[in-house]
């Protein structure tokens, strides 16, 4: 069916409900979409294109809303194949069609697809592309979150189709438009695709923001989840807060155990911190929770309890592949607590601390190690290093 989201402006993106991990990494319960937008005026421009799996319903929707007509233009803000994937096609069905982007676009389509960039139009910051009635500008956002990124903005209507930001993970469910929908369950995952996908870029989305601040938008075009408009306000201001490394009060605990040990001390770690008064108290075992609904509960709440016994001469390896995710991105702001236990050496604490000097996050008190099994004394000190974290965490 043909979606018209406002004036000479339709949605021709799909649906992914069989894709179990995007990236390959990150999960995806509700599935994902892949947004992509028709601008029809005098000439016609498709804004980004969709994973190449899906190009025969994509094919169909294109047609549904031009009929015979050709497409002139095709703007691609992303090159990431899930947004990239069907650029080969599309020119094989429309051969006169002209590609947009930046130098650095130009040259992923070539690297990607093997396929030249002739009579494409080359933009750079601030440049207008003409459609008749409808004038699209381009600013580049580089590293928001591939170094060719780019915005495209219709002043006229007040639409920023912005690729990859403000997008989330979560299928489409019949409406496109955030005021023809139940929106509630987007904003979790919005928060969780932040985490995953965007958390090391904190910096130039920030940069981004800024850049586009001026801009009178009424409504926001991404190629993930819903059509923002009534709140598109609340999408900027998420990845605002979310960028700026604003966090609740609220404490993280994460831990891996082999055989139940430092589960008891995360469990009285929780305890010191709920003792403390923390109300937001989320604990992960790392063996079983997702890594990007652990990445999402860390960049919400202020506190990060971390803990995992000493392996092979070093760290629990799930309690280490956190620790290399969150060195990558920007947790400074955060309150850490450490523990970790071990047999005959103690390893454990040492890899989790030197983690910690690139994420620059501020220990509350000294890390807690205990030898073997925890005693009650050991559980104590698991106790009251909870409880320091958690009086941090309400002081901050």
């Amino acid at each position: 069916m043909m979606q018209q989201i406002t004036d000479k402006v339709y949605y021709v993106g799909v649906n992914d409900r069989v894709k179990y991990r995007f990236e390959g990494l990150w999960a995806l319960p509700s599935g994902v979409s892949y947004n992509s937008y028709l601008v029809v005026d005098e000439k016609v421009a498709l804004i980004d294109t969709v994973d190449v799996a899906f190009f025969a319903e994509y094919l169909e929707k294109i047609r549904n809303v031009i009929g015979g007509r050709p497409i002139d233009y095709l703007v691609i803000n992303h090159m990431e194949p899930d947004h990239s994937g069907a650029i080969s096609l599309i020119r094989k069905y429309y051969p006169d069609i002209r590609l947009v982007g930046n130098a650095r676009t130009f040259g992923m389509v070539s690297g990607f697809y093997g396929e030249d960039a002739e009579g494409g139009v080359e933009v750079k910051d601030g440049d207008v592309l003409s459609l008749g009635r409808t004038e699209l500008t381009f600013y580049l956002a580089p590293m928001l979150h591939w170094p060719e990124t780019m915005v495209t903005f219709d002043a006229d209507r007040g639409i920023l189709f912005s690729g990859d930001a403000f997008g989330c993970f979560g299928a489409l469910n019949g409406a496109v438009l955030d005021t023809q929908m139940d929106t509630s369950v987007y904003w979790p995952e919005m928060e969780r695709y932040f985490a995953a996908i965007l958390g090391k870029f904190c910096a130039p989305v920030q940069t981004a923001l800024k850049k586009l601040s001026p801009l009178p938008i009424r409504m926001i075009c991404s190629t993930h989840g819903p059509v923002w408009t009534a709140e598109a306000a609340r999408a900027v201001e998420t990845y605002r807060r979310m960028s700026a490394g604003e966090t609740a009060e609220g404490v993280v605990v994460c831990y891996g155990s082999m055989y139940g040990n430092t589960q008891r001390m995360a469990e009285a770690v929780a305890e010191g911190a709920a003792a403390a008064g923390v109300r937001k108290i989320v604990v992960h075992n790392l063996s079983v929770s997702q890594p990007s609904f652990v990445l999402a509960d860390i960049f919400r709440y202020k506190g990060l309890a971390i803990g995992g016994p000493t392996y092979n001469g070093g760290l629990f390896p799930v309690v280490e592949d956190l620790l290399k995710r969150l060195a990558g991105r920007s947790v400074a702001g955060h309150k850490l607590a450490a523990f970790g236990g071990f047999t005959w050496s103690a390893q454990a604490v040492k890899v989790i601390e030197s983690y910690n000097e690139k994420m620059k996050m501020e220990p509350v008190a000294p890390s807690v190690e205990w030898k073997q099994g925890p005693d009650a004394g050991a559980l104590e000190r698991a106790y009251a290093l909870g409880r320091a974290l958690g009086e941090a965490v309400r002081e901050a």
